[in-house]
Formats: structure tokens, C-alpha cells, sequence
């Protein structure tokens, strides 16, 4: 049930948030370096991109599916096992890119893919906040974060020194998401807590009590995915070199993952849902100002202002889910998180590319900038003001 406030005290189970922190990093690398080698093979082979395009969204259609099905799930197996069968669900996927070469195949395994990386992020989502005391809630989400940015920026860096032929990255990388399983498996034996199951109804429940939380992490989705693809499209075509328009992508997970624990810290310290207000309105400022910039220093530390602002509100938003809710709420609200994340990252390319090619290349920024102005005033005007729904 939703809390509003939060009187206990415990020790923190720190067997079960190492569990998910270093679980979330490692499968992190593996996913950073997954993405882009997908993409890589299957241009190599000579699929198009229509193709290519059908077997991403096979991959955020198995996202959906396991996050609508995360109540029967998880009332069925135990969280932390539902957290390593998903991956060993995922190293299986990876075993079946490494062994076939056939298109229809590589749809099962994308699906699978997504299925089991939304059960990974929301049950330990979950878990990390009934393990951690509200005291030190806002630093732990915030190395969670971190872990999660650092993994995926680090991934893509060995994709040069392994290669993307004979599937031997793909199997390189299912060896070590087996790894990665078993080294949970180890460390959860020594964990106090587990994670709870999803209440029946949960996720239209959580919406209902937290509907600014679910929009905060929509907001998250529209900005992150407009800055992680959109972006580096919007630098080359005004006429900077592909090589700066890589480095743009460089600052907008560096910094980021640099910056969460900083805002973990400030979380812990200052009102949260201030935090998330700044977080807001900075996004805002850096996506309205890039088209005024002409400096490329001066471009590359909006961006990197740009990335740490916009996780922020994803790091306040775990910070106040945990705040806020208790016991199978807490799976709900998780699940709720992937489903808005994944609604906003389709809305925000989507919208992003539609403005820039129909109105200009500025239009892209400018119209993600005035987006996220107007969440800002719906946000600050429904948590500033402590209303009864607290969410």
C-alpha cells in the first residue's frame, strides 16, 4: 500500500543491494554492447532497415509482455530467482545470436531478449528499495543509476577489440550474463530481504495513486531517447563531423553517470521533489539553448548538463518510489517505470525526428525543450504543493 511517510529505521541489507547493483552494471556492459551489435549484423548481412526497425520493436514488444504479465510472475517464483531465471533467459537469447544465422530466429530471440532485461530492471528496482532505509535511499539509487550509465557506456567500447563476426561476441557476452547469474545466485545467500510479489491489479493501481510519479519517468523516457539518438543526428546535420557527433553521445553518458551519485547525495538531503524540478527545468534550458551555441566546448557541456539533468529525474523518481510505496506496490511501480519509459522513448524519437524534418533542424531541440518546460510546471504545481496524492 502507498505510505506517506516513512517513520522506521533498519539496517541496510547491503548483501541484497550490492546483488543489484553489480547485477545491474554487469548486465549493463552486456546490453550496451548487445545494442549497437545487432544493428552492426544485421546492415553486414544486407538486412533492411525496415527489417531492422520490425526486430527493435520485436525486442520492446517482449519489454511490454513481461511487464504486463510481472503480477502473475512474480506471485508464481520468488523475486531473486525471477531475477537470475531472467538472466539465463537472456544469456540463452544471446547463445541463440551466436548459433543461428537465420532472420526468424533472430525475431524469437529479440523477443526474448526484452522479456527478460524488464523482469531484470524491475524486480531489482524493487528490491533495491525494500532492502535500503529511506535515510540512505537517494545515495543508493543514485550508484544504481551510475552503474547502470557507466554499463552502458562502457559496452560499445569492446565491441573494436572483439569484433561483430562469427558470433563470438554474442556467445563471449552469454558466458558472462551466465556468469553474472551465478555470481547473484552466490551473493543473494547472504541477503536478508527478497523482493515481494506484485499485488494483483497493481500496475492500474499505482498509476492511479502515483500518476506524476508515472509521468516523471515518461518526461525521463521523451528526453533520453532525444538525446541519445536524435541529437547526434541534429549535430551532423548542422554540419559538425561525425567524429564530434560521437563525442556527443560520449557526453551524454559520461557526465550522467558521473553526476548520479552527486544527485543520490542531494536526494538524501534536500526536498526530492525539488530535485526533481531542477532536474526538469535544467533539461529544459540545456534542450532550448543548443540551437543558440556555437562553441563546440560550450556544446559539449550543455550536452553533458543535458544527459546528468535528464537522469535525474529517473533517480529521484526510484528514490520517491521507495519513499512512497511498500511490499507488492513496489514491483508495480517498477513495471509502470519500463511501460512509461517506453512510451516516452517512442514518443520523444518519434516527435523529435517529425519536428526536424518538417519544420528544421532546430525545431528538434527547441520542441523536446518546451516539452519538458510544460512538465516542469505540471510537476512543480502537483508534488510542491504536498497534495494528498503524493505521487
Amino acid at each position: 500500500m502507498q505510505a506517506s511517510a516513512l517513520a522506521e529505521d533498519f539496517a541496510p541489507d547491503w548483501a541484497a543491494i550490492a546483488v543489484v547493483i553489480l547485477g545491474v552494471t554487469a548486465f549493463a556492459v552486456g546490453q550496451g554492447l548487445t545494442y549497437p551489435l545487432i544493428s552492426l549484423l544485421l546492415e553486414s548481412r544486407g538486412v533492411s532497415s525496415t527489417m531492422a526497425g520490425l526486430n527493435a520493436s520485436v525486442f520492446a514488444f517482449g519489454l511490454a509482455s513481461s511487464t504486463l504479465l510481472i503480477g502473475r510472475l512474480t506471485q508464481t517464483i520468488r523475486g531473486d530467482r525471477l531475477i537470475v531465471a531472467a538472466l539465463c533467459g537472456v544469456s540463452m537469447a544471446l547463445a541463440t545470436f551466436s548459433l543461428f544465422d537465420n532472420l526468424a530466429v533472430w525475431f524469437v530471440a529479440r523477443f526474448l531478449l526484452g522479456f527478460c532485461t524488464s523482469i531484470i530492471y524491475t524486480v531489482s528496482e524493487a528490491w533495491l528499495n525494500t532492502a535500503c532505509p529511506d535515510r540512505l535511499r537517494g545515495r543508493v539509487s543514485g550508484a544504481y543509476s551510475a552503474g547502470m550509465c557507466a554499463g552502458f557506456a562502457a559496452g560499445p567500447l569492446a565491441i573494436p577489440l572483439i569484433g561483430i563476426e562469427d558470433g563470438f561476441a554474442f556467445a563471449l557476452t552469454a558466458a558472462y550474463v551466465a556468469l553474472v547469474a551465478f555470481a547473484s545466485v552466490m551473493l543473494g545467500r547472504y541477503a536478508r530481504t527478497k523482493p515481494e510479489a506484485s499485488e494483483a491489479g497493481g500496475i492500474v493501481t499505482f498509476v492511479k495513486l502515483a500518476p506524476v510519479l508515472t509521468l516523471m519517468v515518461l518526461a525521463f523516457g521523451f528526453s533520453d531517447i532525444a538525446a541519445i539518438s536524435m541529437i547526434p543526428l541534429y549535430f551532423v546535420e548542422r554540419g559538425y563531423s561525425q567524429n564530434f557527433a560521437a563525442y556527443v553521445v560520449t557526453m551524454v553518458a559520461l557526465p550522467t553517470a558521473l553526476a548520479q551519485p552527486f544527485v543520490g547525495w542531494l536526494l538524501d538531503r534536500v526536498s526530492r521533489p525539488v530535485i526533481a524540478v531542477v532536474g526538469s527545468l535544467l533539461t529544459a534550458a540545456a534542450f532550448l539553448v543548443l540551437p543558440f551555441m556555437t562553441s563546440q566546448v560550450a556544446l559539449l557541456v550543455t550536452i553533458s548538463v543535458l544527459g546528468a539533468a535528464s537522469f535525474s529525474l529517473y533517480t529521484a523518481a526510484l528514490t520517491l518510489l521507495g519513499e512512497r510505496f511498500r511490499s507488492g506496490l513496489l514491483v508495480s511501480g517498477s513495471a509502470v517505470f519500463a511501460l512509461s519509459y517506453a512510451i516516452g522513448s517512442a514518443a520523444g524519437s518519434g516527435a523529435t525526428g517529425a519536428m526536424m524534418d518538417l519544420m528544421s533542424v532546430d525545431a528538434g531541440p527547441v520542441f523536446t525543450g518546451l516539452f519538458m518546460v510544460g512538465f516542469t510546471a505540471i510537476f512543480a504545481h502537483n508534488l510542491l504543493r504536498g497534495d494528498k496524492r503524493r505521487g
